[in-house]
C-alpha cells in the first residue's frame, strides 16, 4: 500500500498501534456478531471506535473487507473500488491500523493529533 501511495505522490502512512487495536476489534467483533459493516450492531462507527479507545484524531477513514486470502488480493480489491481507494489515495491520512481475523480485514486510516 505504501508503495502505491508513494507512486501516487503521498507520504507512506505510519503505522499506528492504537488504531490497529481499533482495527482488530472491529475484525474481532465482525466475526463475534456475524455482521459485515463499518457501523457495529451498536451503531457505534469508526469514528465512535477510535474516540472510545481516547484516540485524539482529525480525520479518519476505514475500509473493509472479507474473503480475501491475503493483503496483495485485498488491497488490488480496494484499488479496484473507486471509495476504498479514494481513502488509500488521501495524501491528507498520515497514519494506519490494520485488523484480520480469519478474512475479516479491517483498516483503519487515521490522522492522529
Amino acid at each position: 500500500m505504501n508503495e502505491h501511495r508513494l507512486d501516487i505522490g503521498c507520504p507512506a502512512l505510519e503505522w499506528h498501534q492504537p488504531t490497529a487495536e481499533v482495527a482488530q476489534a472491529h475484525s474481532v467483533d465482525m466475526i463475534a456478531r456475524d455482521f459485515f459493516a463499518h457501523s457495529n450492531p451498536d451503531g457505534h462507527s469508526p469514528f465512535d471506535r477510535l474516540t472510545s479507545a481516547g484516540i485524539d484524531y482529525g480525520m479518519a477513514a476505514e475500509n473493509i473487507a472479507y474473503g480475501y486470502p491475503d493483503a496483495a488480493s485485498v488491497l488490488q480489491a480496494w484499488l479496484d473500488s473507486p471509495g476504498h481507494r479514494g481513502n488509500i489515495e488521501n495524501c491528507a491520512l498520515r497514519q494506519h491500523g490494520v485488523g484480520l481475523v480469519d478474512t475479516h480485514w479491517t483498516h483503519l486510516f487515521a490522522n492522529v493529533n
